[in-house]
């Protein structure tokens, strides 16, 4: 124990006399401080400037041997320079925290040379957090959050103390740039999450000075100052000051990543919003909210949830967080588990069953809105938040938002395919289609192998996040099984070819008739620079039916039928055709069949009517066509003569579920048969996939049903650098399993079927999306995939007690029939004309809307920013201002003084 260092830091933090060798002040300072230094910094007032001459003299050495040593304790980060109004240097020994702790921690390189200074950063404020963030009056904490300017400068109550620009004015030329202290110290304790480090911290007047002479930071103009702000909201930053030196000063503005900035924490953790709120709260204007999530998803303190707008016939309460002030808060209410539970955004009301049971959670309601004000750009843009192939989807998505649509409980549900296929013609058009901006200046080459539903979505999000991303496809046509797998009467290829382009204008790279594995190898594109894999390949393969005469000519998988016509090879059929299956795909090759020259196809399934998986529609398309379907019916054995197909026995199925199991595990009557004449067999009974040479040499292992597993999320992540220095962890539980699509091989991640088994395009898209959210935390060093990870858990509103009884009833629109493409290969389904879709927005309930818990909101102005239908406002509650940090030292003891009586 170093006895004067231990003096230093109770000369600095009064509110620790009582130092020992593993406070986090006293390890921070102990690697960066000689003894001399210390002895110097003991000799120099708190807070109060200094003249080196007369540091000079209370240390009795030199003048010149003195400057020299406090210039080296500035460029460390112990002092300040402070130069006076006549230019003469002073130096300034702040507090530790804002003050030396960053400035310390401001050159990356000292970082990264003592990693223990790492750990005592976080540690001590958040021992500072725990131990007196409770009793801080409103609006003094050590900083403090400025609302987003645009959100607050109309507001005849706003002074200029609460806008940006009124301090980029008061103190230029004196500001710069400096990375970010608070991201770094995150990555390398194996924090950080989706956030990235970045030139985000912006000083300002004597401290701006002192960073740039210490080359801690770079002179900026005020254009470009305003450029990191906007930016910084752009990408959900919060804007933060300094708040020790009265109202009237700061040294910095802050653009902070709620999980990973210090201060925020201060706010979260112990549910202590009193700590860095600003004079403001958001409000909800109920009438304009469409409980689209922007704002929900932007919050950094999870104050915003979905709730509902329908009125209920019991009401149900939403309680409000337990925050200082009330008698019952204590340690329980405290929230440590923000960062691996973000994302239970729902309260006690539940919110829009649309939005709940979209695997890819689209703002449903929003986008019906923006459709009916028709701003169809806009509306465009709000859907390719969550989905980037909306035309796709328009066409042959399963709608499972339309099946617990409220609007169904009155009459029929609000048409949202269609609206959205309506929507997604913008993006058929150069002039219109939405085209994201880069979120991050900078990325990692990464592959996607497999061009389909999945693999796309991930190219997109990681494109967006500025990643340089290659898609590899094996086939000469891109789009995977949404180009080879569905035939052109259901998803016109030109649909697939326009949102491919948008990929492209995002700058992803394309590489056709490449079969990774066999064209080049995974290791081959490690040497090439890639830093991950994404892997969605697809179900491409047919499946066997497992029966005598399945290897007979004119016996076919569906999918190999479907992919031969997509390739625009020979696929003629004659005579009479029997297909085997009840799904999409199945249906699919019934109709194509029929195009195909068949003079008569019928349909044989398991299933009963009921229990079919073919959607309904589909369902209804075929039997239009004349096409027969008969259920409850499996194959027993292909008849053939000569070795080509003339028939099928076919056997009574009597149940396709295990009831104990809840397996699928047919039971048959092999007594009641029947036999059905035909020509051609198509069997389309599921698929299977088919990994090839991918994998060779690769740690990946794969199920039973060839589908590739994932590895569990760890159970706890702790601090790296901590257990590395042998110090005590802050340790993260993860007490709900979620998947993050990694494989044992650390840089290939899965998804889509050949991590699913076949599935609908929408479950490959959203699983895409959180694939390139992993992927992107991956190719960082020290970004955890599971801390701070939106985990978007949502259940939909309580139908029972939603009070149905005022709305009128309303029919339904119903998309026209192209008669021209009827039996062609032209999707024959006609996009809605606006005034459909004018007529159907009006039919949507607004069965959500957004809540905001008062008690935890921080007055940040994110969520406005966010919000397009102005739904979302900050209106001013507090007229809260900070103090002089010797002033709040007796304030707080006043409290506890009080307290202890």
């Amino acid at each position: 124990m170093r006895e004067n260092l231990a003096k230093l830091v109770t000369h600095i933090n009064a509110l620790n006399q009582n130092p020992t060798e593993t406070s986090p002040e006293y390890i921070f300072f102990d690697a960066l401080l000689t003894d001399e230094m210390v002895d110097t910094a003991l000799k120099i007032e708190l807070r109060t400037p200094t003249y080196i001459d007369q540091v000079s003299k209370r240390i009795d050495k030199p003048l010149e041997y003195t400057a020299k040593l406090l210039d080296e304790m500035v460029h460390i980060g112990i002092l300040e320079y402070m130069t006076d109004d006549k230019g003469v240097d002073r130096v300034y020994l702040p507090i530790f925290v804002p003050g030396s702790m960053e400035l310390g921690a401001m050159d990356y390189w000292r970082t990264d040379k003592y990693p223990q200074i790492a750990w005592a950063f976080p540690a001590y404020i958040q021992g500072l957090n725990k131990g007196f963030s409770k009793y801080f009056p409103m609006g003094t904490g050590l900083v403090r959050v400025l609302p987003v300017q645009k959100a607050v400068e109309n507001d005849s109550k706003t002074v200029n103390l609460e806008e940006a620009s009124y301090w980029v004015d008061k103190y230029y030329p004196s500001i710069s740039v400096a990375p970010c202290e608070c991201r770094h110290t995150r990555r390398m304790n194996g924090e950080i999450g989706h956030d990235l480090e970045g030139e985000w911290c912006i000083s300002l007047g004597s401290f701006s000075e002192s960073c740039i002479r210490t080359g801690k930071a770079r002179r900026i103009s005020k254009e470009e100052c305003y450029e990191i702000l906007r930016k910084a909201e752009e990408n959900g930053f919060v804007h933060e000051l300094t708040n020790v030196y009265g109202p009237e000063e700061s040294t910095f503005i802050c653009n902070c990543h709620w999980s990973s900035c210090m201060a925020l924490r201060t706010g979260w953790y112990c549910n202590t919003p009193d700590m860095v709120r600003s004079n403001y709260l958001s409000s909800v204007d109920k009438e304009k909210c469409v409980a689209c999530g922007q704002c929900v998803e932007v919050c950094p303190m999870n104050a915003v949830k979905l709730s509902q707008q329908l009125c209920e016939k019991k009401p149900v309460e939403i309680k409000a967080a337990v925050i200082p002030g009330n008698p019952e808060y204590s340690e329980k209410h405290w929230r440590p588990d923000l960062l691996t539970e973000r994302g239970y955004v729902v309260p006690e009301t539940g919110t829009s069953p649309c939005k709940t049971d979209c695997p890819a959670h689209i703002a449903v309601q929003g986008y019906i809105k923006l459709a009916s004000q028709g701003k169809y750009r806009e509306a465009l843009e709000l859907i390719k938040k969550d989905n980037p192939l909306p035309a796709v989807c328009g066409s042959i998505c399963n709608r499972r938002c339309e099946d617990v649509c409220s609007r169904g409980d009155i009459d029929d549900p609000v048409a949202i395919d269609e609206i959205k296929k309506f929507i997604a013609e913008q993006d058929m058009k150069a002039e219109t289609r939405f085209v994201p901006k880069k979120l991050n200046d900078k990325g990692q080459k990464i592959a996607v192998v497999g061009s389909g539903p999945a693999g796309l979505s991930c190219a997109y999000y990681l494109a967006e996040l500025g990643h340089d991303v290659t898609v590899f496809e094996k086939e000469k046509q891109l789009g995977g099984m949404l180009t080879l797998g569905i035939p052109s009467f259901r998803l016109e290829k030109s649909i697939v070819e326009a949102e491919i382009d948008i990929l492209r204008a995002m700058g992803v790279k394309f590489v056709t008739g490449a079969e990774v594995g066999k064209y080049v190898t995974l290791d081959e594109l490690r040497r090439c620079g890639f830093k991950g894999f994404y892997l969605a390949i697809g179900a491409q393969g047919g499946r066997k039916l497992g029966i005598e005469g399945e290897d007979s000519e004119n016996v076919m998988s569906g999918v190999d039928f479907l992919k031969q016509i997509n390739l625009g090879k020979q696929a003629e059929l004659a005579g009479k055709t029997v297909v085997i299956g009840g799904g999409n795909v199945a249906v699919d090759v019934t109709r194509a069949a029929i195009r195909k020259g068949s003079d008569a196809v019928a349909l044989y399934c398991l299933e009963s009517r009921e229990t079919m998986p073919a959607s309904a529609d589909e369902i209804e398309d075929t039997e239009a066509e004349g096409i027969s379907i008969n259920n409850g019916w499996g194959p027993k054995r292909i008849l053939t003569e000569n070795g080509r197909v003339v028939g099928v026995e076919f056997m009574r199925c009597l149940s396709t579920i295990d009831p104990e199991t809840g397996e699928f595990n047919p039971k048959y009557d092999e007594n009641d048969t029947m036999t059905v004449e035909c020509d051609n067999v198509l069997a389309a009974i599921g698929q299977s996939i088919e990994w090839g040479s991918l994998l060779d040499g690769s740690k990946v292992e794969l199920n039973s049903n060839n589908t590739a597993k994932t590895v569990p999320i760890q159970d706890v992540v702790t601090f790296k650098t901590a257990v590395a220095a042998g110090l005590e962890p802050e340790e993260y539980h993860l007490p709900t399993p979620f998947e993050v699509y990694q494989t044992a091989e650390p840089d290939i991640f899965v998804g889509g079927d050949a991590y699913s088994g076949p599935k609908f395009a929408i479950d490959a898209i959203a699983a895409g999306k959180e694939a390139a959210e992993s992927l992107h935390r991956y190719v960082w060093e020290g970004h955890s995939l599971v801390l701070g990870r939106d985990r978007r858990n949502l259940h939909y509103l309580d139908k029972e007690n939603a009070d149905l009884s005022s709305y009128d009833t309303m029919p339904r629109q119903r998309p026209m029939v192209k008669e021209e493409a009827v039996k062609t290969f032209n999707d024959s389904r006609a996009t809605f004309t606006e005034e459909q879709v004018k007529n159907e927005t009006e039919r949507c309930l607004g069965c959500g809307v957004a809540h905001v818990d008062e008690n935890i909101c921080i007055g940040c102005g994110l969520c406005t920013t966010r919000c397009k239908f102005d739904a979302i406002t900050l209106r001013k509650e507090y007229d809260a201002w900070g103090m002089q940090y010797e002033d709040l030292l007796v304030a707080l003891g006043q409290i506890l003084a009080n307290e202890s009586k």
